[in-house]
This record gives structure tokens, sequence and C-alpha cells, in this order.
């Protein structure tokens, strides 16, 4: 049941994208590809999963859509809306930009993009973005109406508009990609790294968006040893680094050579976080990974994108080039993180490589509090295992 629930989730924002250009109304497209996702799950562990589930699930919406119209006496205008058409522009991408409509404040783009695309639960988008739930409730109600209200457009935006949006459009990729990426969704890392090809394709010499997809590609190259045949996390020092994809890699680092040729006055948070990742897919080991390069880009980020996650990171850097008490201070001066299960954890592994192991239950067992998906999860249980034997 669970993989017919990732399923059904996964395939959840193309059916919405497809249902937007077909009705030009977010509302209805919700309300309807939410009836035809819970039909799925109702119908489908009895009757079997249709050899072609996202066909089934657009028709299964746009017949929802039809009696929603019916029912609002709308029907003239909006059931012939509903007939097949050919697009011009990706779906999906035609989607983020409405999402990312500059009308909309950056947050509550990245927020209603995260929900609508990526199919996040709204705690799933809170804890995406570090904010609490209530927060993440009402930027989603606020976008939604702001949609409504200002008749903002589901289409790719002319070239001249384009630059306006890339920020919010990034960071939604980007997002979508992390949370794929962190809990094994792999139709949502597909899916993300489509997109960043595609606005790599639209704007070619946008350093953002050329090093977005530099910095996904190379991420994602780790993605077939980051678990275990048995679903454990397997941690970096330990991935066989032969089965990276030396392809994506290559392509990655190239693209990111464009990306900061085109940013050296003012160098892209995305090219700077290619490179840190370069930096290690590059490496012929983990023991020869260049720990001070790492720092150095890390360095070069917080100029730019100065975060707590950022200076968490970087902390764990200095732990590997510097050891576990340089790397301590940084991690609790760190402030904002609390609902952070990575900044624990972390925590949490430098206290028990400093031979604190009842402080670093503690640290654990927060981590373990805040939710986390099953592999995670695991791996941290046996970490706190460690620390209490």
């Amino acid at each position: 049941m669970q993989e017919l629930s990732r399923l059904v989730r996964d395939e959840g924002a193309v059916v919405l994208a497809a249902l937007v250009r077909h009705t030009g109304r977010l509302d209805l497209a919700e309300d309807a590809t939410q009836d035809a996702l819970e039909k799925a799950l109702l119908t489908w562990p009895v009757s079997g999963v249709p050899d072609n589930p996202r066909a089934w699930l657009i028709v299964a919406a746009k017949r929802r859509a039809i009696d929603i119209v019916r029912r609002e006496a709308l029907r003239p205008v909006k059931e012939a809306a509903l007939e097949p058409e050919a697009g011009e522009h990706d779906d999906l991408l035609s989607l983020i930009f409405m999402c990312c409509h500059p009308a909309l404040a950056v947050e509550a783009q990245v927020a209603l993009a995260l929900r609508i695309l990526g199919g996040l639960s709204t705690p799933d988008v809170a804890r995406a973005l570090l904010v609490p739930e209530a927060t993440v409730a009402k930027r989603l109600t606020r976008a939604k109406q702001k949609i409504q209200q200002a008749r903002i457009p589901y289409r790719v935006p002319p070239d001249a508009e384009l630059p306006a949006r890339l920020t919010g459009v990034a960071a939604t990729v980007y997002l979508m990609f992390n949370e794929g990426y962190t809990n094994g969704v792999k139709v949502l890392v597909g899916e993300a790294v489509r997109l960043a090809r595609m606005l790599a394709r639209l704007m070619p010499d946008e350093p953002t968006a050329l090093g977005l997809l530099a910095l996904l590609l190379v991420q994602d190259s780790r993605r077939d040893t980051r678990l275990s045949p048995a679903g454990d996390v397997v941690l970096l020092a330990d991935q066989d680094r032969s089965r990276w994809d030396r392809a994506a890699i290559r392509e990655g680092v190239t693209i990111l050579g464009t990306a900061l040729r085109r940013s050296a006055e003012r160098p892209d948070r995305y090219a700077v976080q290619a490179a840190i990742a370069a930096c290690h897919a590059l490496a012929p080991s983990y023991e020869r990974t260049e720990w001070a390069a790492v720092i150095s880009w890390y360095d070069v980020l917080l100029t730019i994108h100065d975060t707590p996650v950022a200076r968490l990171n970087r902390a764990a850097a200095v732990a590997e080039r510097d050891g576990p008490a340089a790397a301590l201070p940084l991690v609790e001066a760190l402030t904002g993180l609390g609902s952070y299960p990575w900044w624990h954890a972390t925590r949490g592994e430098l206290l028990l490589r400093l031979g604190r192991p009842a402080e670093a239950r503690a640290a654990f067992d927060a981590a373990l509090e805040l939710g986390l998906a099953a592999p995670a999860r695991a791996h941290l249980e046996a970490r706190r295992l460690l620390a209490s034997t």
C-alpha cells in the first residue's frame, strides 16, 4: 500500500499540471485531481494498477472537473476547455512559472510550488522551509487567492519576463530535488532534473539556471550508492565511487565551469554549491577529499547566501579537516535550527566522536523526535545505539 501511495503522489503533480492547462483554473484542477487520486487509492488495490496510471488519473480528473463545472453552471465556457489540446510548453514548467509569478512573495511562491508540484503536505513543506506549519498554511491560502484575484496566467512567460521569475523557480526546483533526494523519491528527483534542464535551455546565459542544473546533476550522480540493497543509508565515506554516474559528473562539471565564468563578479549560490558537490565527486576517495577547498567554497557561499544550514554544512567539513573539537563550537553557536533534525544529528555525531556518549544520545533522540524518512531514521537509531554501548 505504501508503494501504491507513493505512485499516486508522484503522478499527482503531472496530473494537476495537465488539468490546469485544460481548465485554466487552479482551484478546479486541485479539487478534481485530489478526487482522482483518492479514487485511485480506493479502486486500484481491488482492480489492480492500470497499465498507464497517469492516463487513468488524468481521465478521472477531467471527468470530475466536468462534474464540478456542470454543478457550477459554467458548462458552456469551461467544459470546452477540457477537450485535449496540444500545449506548446511543458505543463509542469508552466505550472511552476504560474506559482512563481512576481506578484507573489518569494516565500509564498516556493511554498505553493512545493505543495502543488511536489505533492508535499503542508507539514512537509514547513519542514522543508524550516518554518512553522501555521505560517505555511497562511502563505498557501494567500497565494491561491492572489492567483485567482490577479488572474495570473498559466504559461511560460516571454523571454523578457524570465529573469524576474528565476529566483523563485530555481528555489522551487532545488527544494523539489532535495525533498526527493533526501527521502528516496526517484520520480521527484527525475522531474526536478528535467525541469532544471528546461530552465537552462530557456535561459542559457543565466548563471543561476546553469548552476542549478550542474548542482542537481552532480548530486544525482551518487543516487544509486546512497542506500544499500537492504535500504540502509550508506554514508559518503562508504559509498562505492566506481558506481557513481561519471557521465553525469562530467556534464555537471562542464556546465559548472560555464556558470562560474558567467558569475565571476558575483558568484551564484547554486554554482557555488555545485562547486562544493564537485569537490566530492572528483575526489578519488573520501580520504583524499580536498577539505580545504570545500571549506573555501563554503566561505564563498556564506558571502552570498548566509544561512544556518550552510554554516552547519561548513562545520561538518571543518570536522573532517580539523577534527570534531574544532567543529562542535561552530555547530552549537548556530541558532534557528531547533526544528531541523540534521542539526541535532550533526551535534550528536560530533559528541560521539569526542567520547561524550550521554550527550550524543540526547542529541540523537532530539533528531529522531522531529520525523525522518525510514532510511535516515534507521541510520540515526544505529548511531544512537552505538552511543549506548
